[in-house]
């Protein structure tokens, strides 16, 4: 039987010092400043999705493809922006003091990507943000068939070409998350570190349900309701998969799977070699952390380390208190990762090349 897997016993200030500092620099202005932000996020996004769905719908742009195509790839990517910059900090409780709105607006924003919002929540929350990249406790990084993510994985033959097409499985990520991977989840019963999954008749037809009203208001509604051809509109669905994916993985996959970013082993008795705060940092890449424009667009993905070391802050804060986690991590001989988003996604390549050998 395996030992139990924890971290070692923090023995540096780092969290002490870190937190005292963060508590200064959130005085009641910036913490109301960065409220006020979240919820002009949420209507900018939420009202920016919505027009453009109901563009679709507008008589103008159903003689002209490359405006049905366009329109399709803007409302995708306004979708995972509407997920990034509010759905995931509801999920964290960070969007609200109200747990309920948060559980509202997590379920429905995730929903309408196609995306199980349940059980995503679960693999985040119990399992991603427990151990980040270690083996066996991340469903993140769990072992699959076509892509050797993790140095402790096993290595297959195609892998040896992984980092050459690799982008070609990303562009269909979103996809087979939709039509795949929530119904493997759905079957599984041990998945990373979450152990005697069960799902009720009830939650595996929610699931099936929500996936046909996705596939319904994305795809049957503009046929029925409008003079777009359908080859046009199934074309430009596809299309925007591919423009969604693209734009999801390597924006998210950078902030943990890169060169600079760790994979902590656990020895015998089931320690990582690093303590819970040390392990955060180790295994995390930021990019233009402290920029606003970054975090108006990522939502703070960008701002991994804060987002693991204060996931009960809202990430309009993350440029604020980065700088604080830079000075603290150098003051104590922790690591810290920063990259601009052209070199973190090279570094990606170069990882997935690495480990292909």
């Amino acid at each position: 039987m395996k030992p139990k897997i924890r971290f070692k016993k923090a023995t540096s200030p780092f969290y002490s010092e870190l937190r005292e500092e963060v508590n200064i620099l959130l005085t009641d202005e910036v913490t109301k400043k960065a409220e006020r932000l979240m919820i002009i996020k949420f209507l900018f996004y939420s009202l920016t999705f919505f027009l453009l769905y109901a563009n679709l719908f507008n008589p103008y742009i159903s003689d002209k493809n490359w405006l049905v195509t366009l329109n399709y790839i803007a409302l995708g990517l306004t979708g995972i922006l509407l997920a990034f910059n509010c759905a995931h900090d509801c999920v964290h409780n960070t969007f609200s003091k109200y747990k309920k709105l948060n559980r509202i607006i997590y379920y429905i924003t995730f929903n309408l990507q196609g995306v199980n919002a349940r059980l995503w929540r679960k693999r985040h929350i119990a399992s991603h943000h427990v151990f980040p990249n270690v083996d066996g406790c991340d469903a993140d990084i769990d072992d699959n068939i076509f892509l050797r993510l993790s140095v402790h994985h096993p290595k297959r033959r195609i892998h040896a070409y992984q980092h050459l097409y690799a982008t070609l499985l990303y562009c269909f990520y979103t996809l087979h998350w939709i039509m795949i991977k929530d119904f493997i989840y759905v079957r599984k019963k041990d998945l990373a570190n979450l152990r005697n999954q069960k799902h009720s008749m009830m939650s595996v037809a929610e699931v099936i349900l929500l996936k046909l009203a996705y596939f319904g208001y994305m795809l049957l509604l503009p046929m029925l309701f409008t003079e777009i051809p359908v080859i046009m509109i199934i074309v430009s669905f596809i299309v925007m998969h591919v423009t969604i994916s693209l734009f999801f993985v390597l924006t998210l996959i950078i902030s943990h799977l890169s060169l600079e970013t760790d994979f902590p082993q656990a020895d015998e008795n089931g320690y990582l070699p690093y303590d819970y705060y040390e392990h955060q940092l180790a295994v995390s890449l930021d990019y233009h952390p402290t920029n606003s424009f970054a975090n108006w667009i990522f939502g703070g993905f960008n701002s991994h380390a804060a987002h693991h070391l204060f996931p009960g802050l809202p990430h309009t804060v993350y440029t604020i208190i980065t700088p604080a986690i830079k000075r603290a991590a150098a003051r104590n001989n922790f690591p810290y990762h920063e990259k601009s988003i052209v070199d973190a996604v090279a570094s990606h390549y170069q990882y997935l090349k690495q480990l292909s050998k």
